[in-house]
């Protein structure tokens, strides 16, 4: 007699319902969105965990390095740091303070993976406390002071320059901190050969800030081929050195080690709280766009200048006073700035502006006119996202057409999802959620290295370095030959 057993038991039926329900749970979890940072965040700002930065910093004292207070105070000792914290230089200072009460800073020197070396000498290059010689005789004299950066050949040693200038406010970096972390808005700077006619070649380096037309008296500058600008007594070869965007041997930054930072936007704006200018509602602006700026005989800017005479009325460009008895003061500034839609920024002396930054805390999108511009935390941010950037071949009404064609709520949109990324500008502490100090720290933690080596360095098997008069590194004597 054979026995049939139920195709299907209670133990199947239990069995079938547990299957059901892991499915289920396991669909559900699979088609729900990552859930590590606020889903409309996520998609422009991408926000590592503050535990993913584990980097010791140290930070050199003027009681540790003779010279030092010259690169913050002057010769004479005489500039405060508040009177540099104003303008494009704030950043160093800014950077140096919140380093100072950073939570990575270390002051064992000996556990640190990076140094950083404080100094103003834009600031004090600007106020007469320093001149060109000074500046670079001075950093020599520093770096000469620091056995921990010949170990390293300075490749874990950090320098902030903050201005257009970049690291080519020390003459000879080139030679000594070539390897070194900048931090940098972005550099260039302009060298012009003078040939006369007949003559050897004169070497002189110029801002980009000159008209081309009286270079000298007498002088008639009447046409260009390439970069040579052709005059009745001379010929002036121009040539772009600094700029991390000219593909030359000379230029101060390098994408593999440096790290770009914003500009440092005006205090009274990036304050929490009530700011100095409040943004306008959209319907309240009397322009489409604007640009607030001199012209510097950029082409870009220039092209601006001509377009808003052409459109006056969608347009502003104003002929503004930035020094003298007409000087537009910080709050005129931006209360020209927050009254368009969308705000201009051309290049100016190298391929970074500062309007950029600012746009966003008058809340008019930026419109970027610059084809090289390197932007900041480019790892974390999505720029398409809360930007515009067109091309500077292409400044004329067509670019006033695109941005009157663009609907309100599109303009909403941007505006809001910059919102929320303009912390990113504010020279913050690192310990904020969103701060500009946390960005360059998530930077900095990437250029981190586990070894450090230079042409002066070598090491024997017991893991021990040494010169090469094979003396430890724990008897060096100061000063070190520089590498």
């Amino acid at each position: 007699m054979h026995h049939h057993h139920p195709l299907c038991t209670r133990t199947h039926q239990i069995g079938a319902l547990l299957l059901v329900a892991a499915t289920f749970f396991f669909t559900r979890l699979l088609d729900a969105p990552c859930s590590i940072s606020t889903a409309s965040q996520r998609k422009f700002l991408l926000l590592p965990e503050s535990q993913e930065v584990s980097i010791k910093i140290y930070v050199y004292d003027v009681n540790d390095i003779d010279g030092l207070n010259e690169l913050l105070k002057g010769r004479d000792g005489k500039i405060a740091p508040e009177a540099c914290l104003k303008g494009q230089w704030g950043s160093q200072v800014k950077i140096h303070k919140l380093l100072l009460e950073s939570r990575y800073r270390t002051k064992k020197k000996e556990e640190a993976d990076l140094f950083f070396v404080p100094s103003y000498v834009k600031c004090a290059r600007m106020m007469g406390g320093l001149n060109d010689k000074e500046i670079n005789n001075t950093f020599v004299k520093v770096i000469s002071q620091m056995p921990y950066f010949q170990l390293s050949g300075g490749r874990n040693h950090i320098f902030v320059f903050p201005s257009g200038a970049g690291a080519h406010l020390f003459k000879s970096w080139a030679t000594y901190i070539n390897r070194s972390i900048i931090l940098t808005p972005e550099a260039v700077i302009v060298v012009v050969k003078i040939r006369k006619l007949g003559d050897s070649l004169l070497h002189r380096k110029h801002r980009l800030v000159f008209t081309l037309p009286a270079m000298r008296p007498g002088w008639e500058c009447y046409g260009h081929v390439n970069f040579e600008i052709l005059c009745n007594k001379a010929v002036l070869i121009i040539r772009l050195e600094g700029d991390r965007t000219d593909k030359r041997d000379t230029s101060a930054f390098h994408t593999w080690k440096d790290i770009i930072i914003p500009g440092n936007v005006e205090d009274g704006m990036t304050k929490t709280g009530s700011p100095m200018v409040q943004p306008l509602p959209l319907s309240k602006r009397k322009y489409l766009a604007n640009y607030l700026g001199r012209a510097q005989g950029k082409a870009g800017r220039l092209q601006l200048i001509e377009l808003s005479k052409q459109f006056p009325e969608k347009l502003e460009c104003p002929d503004l006073k930035f020094s003298g008895g007409e000087k537009l003061g910080r709050k005129d500034y931006f209360e020209h700035l927050r009254n368009s839609k969308f705000c201009l920024a051309p290049r100016g002396e190298s391929s970074w502006t500062l309007r950029f930054y600012e746009s966003f805390f008058v809340e008019c999108v930026p419109v970027i006119l610059s084809d090289q511009i390197e932007l900041p935390f480019q790892n974390v941010i999505d720029y398409s996202q809360i930007s515009i950037k067109w091309p500077s071949s292409r400044i004329g009404p067509e670019l006033l057409e695109y941005l009157e064609s663009i609907p309100d709520k599109d303009i909403e949109a941007i505006i809001a999802r910059g919102r929320q990324v303009r912390c990113m500008w504010v020279y913050a502490s690192d310990s904020e959620s969103c701060s500009a100090m946390r960005g360059i720290m998530w930077e900095l933690q990437r250029k981190v290295r586990q070894f450090h080596q230079s042409a002066e360095t070598f090491w024997l098997h017991n893991g021990s370095f040494v010169n090469r008069n094979l003396v430890e590194f724990s008897k060096w004597k100061l000063p070190v030959p520089l590498p």
